[in-house]
């Protein structure tokens, strides 16, 4: 997040109300995971406190090295494996989650090259523009960042789920804008953006009360 470790613990807790919320309207099993992500916003937020703490010499550099991979494993190695299954877990029928394979498998390829990466190369951060910059050699390239995109935000638009829909454009638009304003802190400032679009994800829950859960095979 932008600013200071303040607004990142700010922000964390207003998204773990929001994931909580969303986690009490969950019907299915099913459900649970794409439920889930507004709470793992929040989590993900509160780490990242942590690693501004850290850059701001009140903790050790260590706790902000540390923080900052943990940061890094969920924004770039889960998160595009854990967001396409979450879809395909959410979808009604087989066909629909049949769609969803093929950003399963791109998302899978992609986290195991990005956490290979995460292991086998150090991770640098600084501070630019009130923004943390979180570099790693081989995941910071134009390839990897194509494919990243394609396996989050794809299967949302491939959804028969239309608030999947939206909650996907609404992430690209976040990321292209991220892209054009911000390129150097987009880890940072896409993942916080991201967050905040988990409301979508909560009005989601609760106005399809009536819909939910699916006829699951």
């Amino acid at each position: 997040m932008c600013f200071s470790a303040t607004a990142n613990f700010v922000g964390s807790g207003v998204l773990g109300a929001v994931g909580v919320v969303t986690l009490t309207k969950v019907k299915h099993r099913r459900e649970l995971l794409f439920a889930a992500l507004p709470v793992l916003f929040a989590v993900h937020q509160f780490i990242e406190g942590f690693v501004w703490l850290g850059l701001d010499g009140i903790l050790s550099p260590a706790v902000a090295h540390d923080m900052g991979a943990a940061f890094m494993l969920y924004a770039q190695g889960l998160l595009p494996f854990l967001l396409p299954l979450s879809v395909l877990l959410f979808e009604p029928n087989g066909k629909s989650r049949r769609r969803m394979l093929p950003f399963l498998v791109l998302g899978g390829a992609t986290t195991l090259y990005i956490l290979w990466a995460l292991t086998a190369f150090p991770l640098q951060l600084y501070v630019r523009g009130n923004s943390i910059v979180y570099i790693n050699q081989v995941t910071n390239n134009t390839t990897v960042a194509f494919l990243y995109v394609i396996a989050t935000c794809g299967s949302l638009f491939f959804s028969k789920i239309k608030m999947m829909i939206v909650f996907g454009a609404a992430n690209l638009t976040i990321l292209l804008v991220v892209m054009e304003v911000k390129r150097y802190a987009f880890t940072s400032l896409w993942c916080a953006y991201a967050a905040v679009a988990s409301v979508i994800i909560l009005a989601y829950f609760w106005r399809s009360h009536e819909e939910r859960p699916f006829l699951y095979a």
